[in-house]
């Protein structure tokens, strides 16, 4: 029986491959003795380098099998212990990594959105080494609740009776909703039923506490008479909700906080509003866009506000719940608190956040995100212009640096068709051809450096807005810039 010519082909590489000696292989113990592997083994230990090296050995293994001819120096001891150190590296490397967030918006919900100010930090280190009353009253040596850290410090902010903390707002209008309206009716108008990141809906919500929802109006125009005539016995409270991430203009119609509240309290339920975003001041006074604070909610007659701690407010995530002083008690008495409840390093950083407000000559300067909001345009285009010669010189002459101005946004759903004026680097291809696959080149390597870059690509060019890297950032900015010439493909 005659074989194939392709059956013959392989089977002659095969025999060939068979027949060619290979190399030596160094064992794992001689490689751990080994003066290269002392500083792997001081860093990392005896057992992860023992991995490190059979993974590095059992690759060197299946490549002579595949018949690949390795280098002369590929079974030294440096070369073996240059690929340990590589799968160790990739190994105990962190997954949460620091990176520059240059794409314009503030609070990034991907990037983690508030930065927290140096106050902050260092309480949650204080909290991090040493043990706390985080449930416990040095007053009378008894139980204590956690909730009383801060509840006092939320109240005069708020305006609120009583205050208690979640792990987030989502947390915040689930633990409301099942505590106040589980099998029951909840009235929210059609132009508040949102949407958010992460495919956060207020009705899918709704359904996981028990309650029914009852939409009222129309998408554009909701008025009174809608919540009058809606209501029922089986109403439990109604509902106003931030439009987080959009707005809707033109011929449209909604019912003020007030008109709503007043409607509730006639027929005896509680008036809830989701605020999300949840400012506690003004940001007019510093030329920023108006944004409904949390006090002026509570007056208007709201019973309960829901509000995140990692948007405007500034601080960590959180979810609040302020308001009457007998609902809050209902909610913290819902078994699901517990499971929703903060730990003691979100209430070691929100606490001197919240006190940050008690000065507000000095909350522009000391709150990181009121801080970056605030940032002059000027200094931007300085520190632009002081970037641009090395950045240009690291990309070389296929890419194009310019100066450019660029408008930030807010982020996290507060504001979405409000803009900052801002100022950065607008990069593109100098050819122009195949633009596309250059700027997913330049984006790869941007993310790739050793403090990852996050910038955004827009209208044929990378943007990079400087308005989140403050001065203190810049030189460790810079000195990475020249790393990009090696990871950009020529």
């Amino acid at each position: 029986m005659k074989t194939a010519p392709l059956e013959q082909a392989v089977l002659a590489a095969a025999q060939d491959t068979a027949a060619r000696p290979w190399p030596q292989l160094p064992s794992v113990d001689k490689l751990l003795q080994s003066a290269a592997l002392a500083p792997l083994r001081a860093r990392y230990g005896h057992q992860a380098c023992t991995q490190a090296l059979r993974e590095a050995l059992d690759a060197l293994r299946d490549q002579l099998r595949a018949g690949m001819v390795l280098a002369p120096d590929a079974t030294h001891f440096e070369r073996i212990a240059d690929s340990a150190a590589q799968r160790l590296a990739r190994r105990f490397a962190p997954r949460l990594q620091a990176v520059f967030n240059l794409t314009g918006t503030v609070l990034h919900t991907n990037l983690g959105r508030a930065l927290l100010p140096q106050e902050a930090v260092d309480a949650v280190v204080q909290a991090l080494l040493s043990p706390a009353n985080l449930e416990y009253d040095l007053a009378t040596g008894g139980r204590g609740d956690r909730d009383d850290l801060i509840e006092a410090l939320i109240c005069e902010l708020t305006g609120a009776e009583a205050a208690t903390v979640v792990n987030n707002n989502a947390a915040a209008v689930l633990l409301t909703l099942g505590t106040l309206a589980e099998g029951r009716e909840v009235i929210v108008s059609r132009g508040e039923l949102v949407e958010i990141g992460g495919a956060f809906r207020i009705p899918d919500i709704m359904a996981r506490a028990g309650a029914r929802l009852v939409e009222v109006g129309t998408t554009n125009r909701t008025h009174a008479r809608d919540y009058t005539e809606a209501m029922s016995d089986a109403t439990s409270l109604l509902m106003k909700v931030h439009c987080s991430n959009y707005e809707v203009t033109g011929f449209t119609k909604s019912v003020s906080d007030q008109e709503v509240a007043d409607i509730a309290h006639g027929r005896g339920v509680p008036m809830v509003v989701d605020l999300g975003s949840g400012t506690l001041v003004d940001m007019r006074q510093w030329g920023l866009p108006y944004e409904v604070t949390v006090r002026e909610t509570i007056a208007a007659g709201a019973d309960i506000v829901t509000f995140s701690g990692d948007k405007l407010l500034g601080g960590p995530q959180a979810g609040l719940i302020v308001g009457r002083k007998d609902l809050i008690a209902r909610i913290k008495k819902n078994p699901l608190k517990r499971a929703m409840r903060v730990g003691k390093l979100t209430l070691a950083a929100l606490e001197p956040v919240l006190r940050l407000y008690l000065h507000p000559e000095q909350l522009a300067q000391r709150l990181t995100t009121l801080r970056l909001f605030t940032r002059p345009a000027a200094d931007m285009q300085a520190q632009a212009q002081a970037l641009a010669p090395a950045l240009q010189a690291a990309l070389g002459p296929a890419y194009v640096v310019e100066t450019a101005a660029m408008a930030s946004q807010i982020g996290s759903g507060a504001l979405p068709v409000e803009s900052l004026p801002s100022h950065g680097l607008r990069i593109h291809p100098a050819s122009g051809r195949q633009a596309g696959r250059q700027l997913l080149q330049l984006e790869a390597a941007l993310r790739a450096l050793p403090r990852p870059v996050i910038a955004r690509i827009h209208a044929d060019a990378m943007w990079l807005d400087l308005r989140c890297l403050e001065a203190d950032q810049q030189s460790l900015f810079a000195e990475q810039l020249p790393l990009l010439a090696s990871q950009i493909p020529s």
